[in-house]
């Protein structure tokens, strides 16, 4: 007994023994002794490989054997080292010496053309081929990111900024850092699901941040290639299809590596300011693939924001003899802001390639990230044991000081103080943006609108108050719950509202939610939208412009919303409401407006200044259902929930609304459907984006309904618009109301200034340019009832159609457009956008 026990433990021991490893570090340099920044390392024969870091240390976890260790970086001799690693850690100093590309004549060649454009040309020609040669992959990916201040103007760099971005005493140092590890999934054409198992943050971002595999996904096979948060723009890949009407090539000379000769060759635009990379790539003659790439965008050439140079660097390794994947891929940038300078990198490091991995079908369902529950948990032993990239000194010295912030500013009392300094109530802060309060322990909030929003004027109400509370309690399962109560009170009117509404989100993850709202209430007649409390507040008192037709209604409604499957949304509710006409009642103004007076609350009174009745008071039992499908909708689900990400694909939306006759005194009687199909970011190669919406509707049966059941569309009156597609420039509110069949159609395309980056001086404030139409078709007269007459008809419009051109930057935007009704042009001007809608 006594020898199978101790043979257990000997196997026991063994196994422990085999399973150990051991670490191989060293610093590489090149030969004047600076460091080698993030050369990439790997062990021949396999897909495991490192990185060094920005000081040059590198350091590998092995098991007890032999290996044939690479070591490269662009620009300098292939390395390679034979080691054995036996049971202690092994150092290796490398030194890389810089690599001499030597130009070679180009036999029998009469051609003056330099040798790399054939060579691109090869390279070109099978873009498509290494495009698509691997069907589908699995790898582990380490991502890293750092940035750091570098410099400070003295007169703004005070204690209270240093300590706001954790700085040292010298007001410099780093911003932000962060890690993470994921495993990636990948099968053609762009299926992705990627699980981040493991995440660290330092500091705040301050410039961009990619923290995960899929946001350093480089591939240059591709044609274009989108920098996200740099530019609107694609940027065109120097071995895109297109790729000889934007580049001219330079071979800077050839070199032998790994028995592979590698062509050196500039990347040189053709044309200043185009959305074109610069720097060199690097081919091995023979394959025409990619070995490694170096190529640079800077704010001067290609208009990039944020940063002043954005460097990507690229290594490939083989996986097999035939297949080539990226070992590295690196960001570096640098950048100034109001004298702020700082810079950083972005280091995305591939491990471990499983080149059949076998996904099961409904694998990618969708979900394109998956966050695990403890990915946040994880300590500073894990990340010693597991972090591929070895910190450098000044990275680790900043890791310690935060996390001990941190675990200062975690502390119930820090906490506690916290939310007393924010919670405090600042009158000019609550008249500009209102007033929040939180508490955290019971994770209850409230918010109250601010005073801009809650007085207001109308030639209805007069002088009034909105006067509007939000409540919301969350829970620790994500799902929450809110109150939204609302009084309002007109004073030349003498009229009272009250209503209160209510929301529990009981699913998050499929958005499922349930609604009422009860109460009485002063609403639009335009059910779409037309203007804000304030503008129309300022339109009436300065310009003498009533836009806004108001009525009263009692009502009560219940609502539900839930996603059935995975991109498909279904939305009902049934309402009932008590609905009375209002009138003028004030006539205020602030600007006496020369032959101008308001106009009445009936749109569609003649003379329009004159009132008359539009609706008798009616009751409505309504029913309302929406489906709204999403193509190949795309999520992340974190510890917290679930986020649809934006998609790439447009959206179909089914409506349907019913008005119920007969039942609890309901007077109306109709059935109404349509059908939308929008997108609102398109991407159109390198012409920038577009965006689309089209709307055929129509009314199976009118028998009994009345003008705020009519279909109302998102026109605009006034200089201010709502730059949302699906939304007129300077179509009336009311006038093309209808009961009757509609086809409705918006398109927009933003040039992402591919055109005005090509101006001199203009260039400099990066606008992008903007053009687009809408346009408006209705079968037939339009009719409404009315007490006294019954049905009344309006005049038959023709085809409504805009057209507008415009500039913007950032939430500013500038318009400027014709309106025609047929042929005849109505209205032109300009419309402006800031922000405020």
């Amino acid at each position: 007994m006594r020898a199978y026990l101790f043979f257990i433990f000997f196997c026991a021991a063994t196994v422990q023994v085999y399973a150990q490893t051991y670490r191989l570090s060293g610093k590489i340099t090149d030969e004047k002794n600076n460091p080698v920044s993030f050369a990439s390392i790997y062990i021949r024969n396999t897909t495991y490989g490192s990185t060094a870091n920005e000081d040059g240390d590198y350091e590998f976890k092995l098991k007890p054997g032999t290996y044939t260790v690479v070591y490269r970086y662009v620009g300098y001799l292939e390395h390679i080292e034979r080691v054995t690693v036996n049971s202690v850690n092994e150092e290796r100093n490398i030194r890389l010496s810089s690599e001499p590309f030597a130009l070679q004549a180009e036999a029998g060649s009469g051609n003056e053309a330099d040798p790399a454009l054939n060579i691109m040309r090869n390279v070109i020609g099978k873009r498509q081929f290494y495009m698509n040669q691997v069907d589908e992959y699995s790898c582990a990916v380490f991502v890293k990111g750092v940035q750091r201040l570098v410099s400070a103007p003295k007169a703004l760099m005070n204690n209270n900024v240093s300590r706001a971005l954790q700085l040292d005493a010298t007001g410099k140092g780093i911003l932000y850092q962060s890690e993470s590890i994921s495993q990636y999934n990948f099968k053609n054409p762009d299926y992705v699901k990627e699980v981040m198992i493991s995440s660290k943050v330092a500091g705040q971002n301050t410039a961009f941040s990619y923290n995960k595999a899929s946001d350093l996904q480089v591939n240059f096979y591709k044609n274009n290639f989108e920098i996200q948060g740099l530019s609107a723009r694609a940027f065109v890949s120097p071995i895109a299809d297109n790729a000889l009407k934007f580049y001219d090539y330079k071979l800077l000379g050839r070199s032998i590596k790994s028995g592979k000769r590698i062509a050196k060759i500039q990347v040189i635009p053709k044309r200043n300011n185009e959305a074109v990379y610069q720097g060199d790539i690097y081919i091995t003659e023979g394959d025409w693939r990619i070995y490694s790439i170096n190529l640079f965008l800077t704010k001067k050439d290609a208009n990039i924001n944020l940063v002043d140079t954005l460097e990507i660097s690229q290594q490939y390794i083989p996986i097999t003899d035939s297949v080539w994947l990226p070992t590295s891929a690196l960001f570096n940038f640098r950048g100034d802001v109001f004298g702020f300078k700082f810079k950083g990198y972005y280091l995305a490091m591939y491990n471990n390639y499983n080149l059949n991995p076998g996904f099961k079908k409904g694998f990618f369902d969708g979900e394109v990230m998956r966050i695990d529950t403890l990915a946040n948990a994880k300590n500073s032993r894990y990340w010693d044991n597991n972090r591929p990239v070895p910190l450098t000194a000044l990275e680790e010295r900043d890791y310690v000081r935060k996390d001990s912030i941190g675990r200062i500013q975690s502390t119930p009392r820090y906490l506690d103080s916290l939310n007393r300094t924010r919670n405090h109530f600042n009158p000019l802060d609550y008249a500009a943006f209102g007033y929040q309060y939180y508490d955290r322990n019971s994770r209850q909030s409230f918010y109250m609108y601010p005073i801009f929003q809650t007085i207001f004027y109308n030639t209805v109400e007069g002088w009034g108050i909105n006067s509007k509370v939000h409540y919301i309690k969350g829970f620790d399962n994500g799902q929450s719950f809110s109150v939204t109560p609302n009084i309002r009170y007109g004073f030349a009117a003498k009229l009272f509202s009250a209503n209160i509404g209510a929301s529990y989100n009981y699913d998050p993850r499929n958005q499922a939610v349930f609604q009422v709202r009860f109460g009485s209430d002063v609403l639009d007649l335009n059910n779409a939208g037309t203007r804000s409390l304030i503008f129309n507040t300022m339109s009436s008192l300065l310009s003498e412009n009533n836009y806004v037709k108001l009525y009263r209604t009692r009502f009560g409604l219940v609502a539900w919303q839930r996603e059935l499957t995975n991109g498909l949304l279904f939305n009902a509710q049934m309402s009932y409401a008590e609905r009375r006409q209002l009138y003028n009642t004030s006539f205020n103004h602030i600007t006496d407006v020369k032959d101008r007076t308001y106009t009445a609350n009936n749109p569609l009174a003649i003379p329009p200044d004159v009132e008359s009745e539009l609706f008798p008071t009616n009751q409505a039992l309504t029913a309302k259902a929406s489906l709204t499908y999403t193509f190949r909708q795309q999520y992340v689900t974190r510890p917290d929930g679930r986020y649809i990400e934006p998609s790439r694909f447009p959206k179909v939306r089914l409506n349907y609304r019913k008005g119920i006759s007969g039942v609890l005194g309901s007077d109306v009687n109709y059935d109404f459907l349509s059908l939308d199909v929008f997108d609102d970011r398109m991407q159109v190669g390198l012409l920038g984006y577009s965006a689309f919406k089209v709307t055929a509707g129509t009314f199976l049966n009118r028998r009994n309904l009345y003008f705020m059941d009519y279909n109302h569309f998102f026109g605009n009156q006034g200089t201010v618009f709502n730059p949302t597609i699906g939304s007129f420039h300077f179509l009336p509110f009311y006038t093309y109301s209808t009961d009757r069949a509609f086809l409705e159609a918006h398109y927009e395309h933003n040039f992402a200034g591919n055109l005005l980056s090509k101006v001199p001086f203009i260039r400099k404030l990066k606008l992008e340019e903007v053009v687009g139409v809408n346009y408006l078709a209705q079968a037939g007269n339009v009719s409404y009832s009315s007490i006294g007459n019954g049905s009344l008809t309006q005049p038959t419009k023709g085809n409504y159609s805009e057209f507008y051109l415009g500039v913007q930057r950032f939430i500013f935007r500038v318009d400027y457009g014709f309106a025609f009704d047929g042929s005849r042009k109505l209205v032109q001007g300009f419309r402006i956008f800031y922000g405020i809608r």
